[in-house]
């Protein structure tokens, strides 16, 4: 390794342990990812829900566990869990946006005052 490496190296591990002063740049970040957070944590649940069941539905029909619970014909419920699961499943992105938008909709003011000052 050259006296430049090293150089780089020691300095890329100094400016880990210096302190930084908070900047604008920082809170508009962190205001960024208190917008889209929630939004992304509500897709990512309710869209693992919604495959979980469809997953439910379709293993009623397909296996024997229906008949193990005794049941006696699993083709209705299996078919009607398994919509219910794609429903979820295909609603889940409207959901998303609109989500989302009223996020961004309650937060934009003060997003782009921050973006203006730093900009500026």
């Amino acid at each position: 390794m050259n006296k430049n490496d090293q150089q780089f190296m020691a300095q890329k591990i100094r400016t880990q342990y210096m302190e930084k002063e908070p900047s604008e740049l920082d809170a508009l970040r962190a205001l960024d990812t208190k917008v889209k957070r929630p939004a992304n944590i509500f897709a990512y649940v309710f869209g693992t829900i919604g495959a979980l069941v469809m997953g439910a539905g379709m293993s009623l029909l397909m296996t024997e566990i229906g008949t193990t619970l005794g049941l006696g014909n699993v083709t209705v419920p299996g078919v009607v869990i398994g919509i219910v699961g794609m429903a979820m499943a295909l609603v889940n992105y409207p959901i998303y946006k609109r989500f989302l938008g009223s996020r961004k909709q309650k937060y934009s003011a003060e997003i782009i005052r921050l973006s203006d000052n730093i900009m500026n």
